[in-house]
């Protein structure tokens, strides 16, 4: 049991009505809409959108929170029109932004692991990737399966906080990898013993990615938790960095995961297409977390000199809710949305490891980016807050905190 004091810093946020505005009007303002369909969608850009958390700041020890943000400042819609498209980033962008395959995931397992129950995911997903042509993935046709965190059908109570996180990542898996099968574990609680039990779970069902999209403050219990939950050789386990900006989370802080900042991603007329930034405000609150734990030991694939310790984060996708995702979650939500937080992009990367191929057996996953940094994109503009060493909340050329090595261009960076 995790001991000390817990404290997560969680903004309250403000929301707007939308609504009334016409279409012109809601591009005025920066904000996204529904599209006729084969047009390109506009991304939400808004330099401080309107959002809440999806998840309640912890009030006990060794609990969690998920690392999930949903726009309230764009109207959702239960059913779209048959000419029009969902508002956000889709499977297209992503794959074009981070330089992927399409219709990857083919012989890989991909287990999302989230507390509480949500009784529409497989629904929900199917929602997903039918608006964007995806393959199915269903229990029917063995693609997909939910089991609580003992391996049963006898799940938790359900949450509407915890099922739309769970949407987000079960939706992120299914526009980075279409073809891979889908493990949902739902965990009895938020608290870490119950997620990493969930964990455990996941990989002896035989998944070969782990993504999680939580965190808690950091407390000496966490190195013990390292070895009872996420000591899997050869397996990619994957960990959010935070939404609450400049910081360290753990289980991102474990040497064990690849820990996961976050960027604002926009389309542009570089070569590439696409640019991004450090997710973070200006004004504070939201933004990807990073840092150096004052806990875990730094791995020794870490060559960074102002961190002693493990230093937070390894890799980064997007996640800010100005440049968010399309999102579809009906269990107590009204359908489509758009969604950001590092939640995103957990599983985002995961996914990308599931496109890049098996890992070795006894092999750190984490360490696979640090081998084949020219393969990824290097992220040199942005900050998630103040610190007294520079690079651990801005980004610069080389290794940062906020968004570590930077961003996939391609699979290469993911291999072992």
């Amino acid at each position: 049991m995790r001991t000390l004091s817990f404290s997560l810093n969680r903004r309250a946020v403000r929301r707007t009505a939308a609504a009334s505005l016409s279409a012109a009007a809601l591009v005025a303002a920066g904000l996204a809409t529904a599209a006729p369909a084969g047009a390109a969608v506009a991304t939400p850009a808004a330099h401080h959108p309107h959002v809440k958390r999806l998840c309640s700041a912890p009030t006990k020890p060794g609990m969690m929170a998920c690392n999930a943000l949903v726009r309230t400042d764009i109207m959702q819609h239960r059913s779209l029109g048959a000419n029009a498209t969902p508002s956000g980033y889709g499977p297209s962008d992503l794959l074009s932004a981070y330089n992927l395959p399409a219709n990857g995931g083919a012989g890989a397992t991909i287990a999302i692991v989230d507390a509480q129950d949500d009784p529409n995911a497989e629904a929900d997903m199917a929602t997903y990737r039918q608006q964007y042509g995806l393959p199915e993935c269903s229990t029917a046709n063995g693609c997909f399966s939910k089991v609580a965190q003992d391996g049963s059908t006898n799940y938790p109570s359900a949450d509407s906080g915890w099922a739309g996180e769970i949407s987000l990542d079960l939706d992120m898996v299914s526009a980075i990898a279409p073809n891979a099968h889908i493990i949902l574990v739902e965990a009895n609680s938020a608290s870490m013993s119950d997620l990493g039990t969930s964990v455990n779970e996941a990989v002896s069902l035989g998944a070969g990615y782990v993504s999680n999209s939580y965190g808690g403050s950091e407390d000496p219990s966490d190195t013990q938790a390292d070895s009872q939950y996420f000591n899997h050789p050869g397996v990619v386990i994957t960990a959010s960095a935070g939404d609450s900006g400049y910081g360290v989370e753990y289980p991102a802080a474990s040497p064990n995961v690849t820990a996961v900042g976050g960027t604002s991603l926009t389309q542009d007329s570089s070569s590439r297409g696409w640019s991004e930034t450090v997710w973070g405000s200006s004004a504070g609150g939201e933004g990807t977390g990073s840092g150096c734990s004052t806990v875990e030991p730094k791995p020794s694939w870490q060559t960074d000199t102002g961190c002693s310790g493990r230093t937070v984060a390894d890799v980064a996708a997007v996640a800010d809710p100005a440049t968010g995702l399309a999102v579809y979650d009906s269990y107590q939500s009204n359908g489509w949305q758009v969604v950001g937080g590092t939640s995103a992009s957990s599983p985002i990367i995961a996914s990308v490891y599931a496109l890049a191929g098996t890992p070795s057996s006894g092999s750190n996953p984490a360490s696979f980016p640090y081998n084949n940094t020219s393969a990824l994109n290097d992220v040199t503009s942005g900050s998630n807050g103040s610190c007294d060493t520079s690079y651990l909340c801005n980004a610069g050329q080389g290794y940062d905190g906020p968004t570590g090595l930077g961003t996939p261009n391609g699979t290469a960076a993911f291999t072992g």
